[in-house]
């Protein structure tokens, strides 16, 4: 549920690697449009996707479908989803039960500007509409297992955020057994990294160059496994960067509330590990993460780009 918040989107990024964001978001814009629904319903869920958010777990699903094989198109569908159910986590995320936020992306929270009850029923539909999407853009194979993985991805999200929000407290995860730095480990693979993991393994297994059918082969498999990993490097790494942009940068800088996990009196890297040694942790992860993708040749050149990029991010 980390937002990757840039009013100015990547900026200086390969055409490589940002062209597909006009497709990404046309569709993601036109998907909302077909809807059957109250039009304050639709406004708010509007509000909420089409915000100039960064797009990267969709950026991250087309890349992942490029260095497994595929062209790219084929996993627009799943790119539509997975930013969807991302926006709905976010509106849920500010609410005040939860972090209370009044900003986001430079402007209100959505249940500052609709209420919080619109807020909490246009989350719920940009869930429901996720899985809509996928139903009606992707083969029956690839759909089951795209929809499984975007559904998993997804409680193991929520499931991080439970344990971020709530506290390690023995339920379901025994917090007295693990350090600070094993409990944040585990909250940030659940919050933060699951959906990015999820967005390139469901580009993998929307590849279907070469006619290839939704069962994967020898080679598919490698290929998961290794953005699997790849994901899991990045998504850690993400977030290390997200705290210590908390603690280095201004809300005007962020376009959101900085330091709020700090005085919300959350685990948070610098806090647990000290500036240096999380900015030392960044380039670990980010060595690891280039390291998967050693042996998949130029279709993973926008992965690797995008590791060495959000290594250095500013915002």
């Amino acid at each position: 549920m980390t937002d990757d918040t840039n009013p100015s989107r990547f900026g200086e990024l390969p055409e490589a690697v940002v062209s597909p964001l006009a497709t990404i978001e046309a569709e993601l814009a036109r998907s909302l449009e077909k809807l059957e629904i109250p039009a304050s319903l639709r406004e708010a869920m509007e509000y909420a996707t089409l915000d100039g958010g960064k797009r990267l777990r969709p950026l991250l699903v087309w890349h992942g479908c490029v260095a497994a094989g595929g062209k790219g198109p084929e996993s627009l569908p799943a790119c539509i989803a997975v930013e969807l159910v991302h926006c709905f986590s976010l509106v849920h995320d500010d609410l005040p039960a939860l972090d209370d936020d009044d900003l986001r992306r430079g402007r209100a929270t959505l249940h500052k500007e609709a209420g919080e009850a619109m807020a909490i029923l246009a989350g719920d539909a940009l869930l429901a509409h996720s899985f809509g999407v996928l139903a009606g853009g992707l083969e029956a194979g690839v759909f089951l297992r795209v929809a499984g993985e975007l559904a998993g991805a997804c409680a193991q999200m929520i499931a991080g955020q439970v344990l971020d929000t709530l506290g390690l407290d023995g339920k379901g995860v025994d917090g007295g057994s693990q350090s600070d730095e094993q409990k944040l480990e585990t909250i940030h693979r659940g919050k933060t990294g699951a959906m990015l993991v999820g967005a390139l393994r469901m580009g993998v297994m929307c590849a279907k160059t070469g006619g290839r059918d939704a069962h994967p082969t020898e080679d598919d498999t490698a290929v998961l496994e290794r953005l699997t990993a790849y994901g899991r490097a990045i998504g850690l790494m993400f977030q290390v960067v997200d705290d210590l942009l908390d603690v280095t940068q201004t809300a005007e800088h962020l376009g959101k509330r900085s330091c709020k996990d700090a005085e919300a009196g959350k685990l948070t890297y610098p806090g647990v590990l000290g500036v240096e040694r999380s900015r030392a942790l960044v380039g670990e992860l980010r060595a690891k993460a280039l390291a998967e993708l050693s042996a998949l040749g130029r279709g993973a050149e926008p992965l690797r780009v995008l590791a060495e990029y959000f290594s250095v991010r500013t915002r």
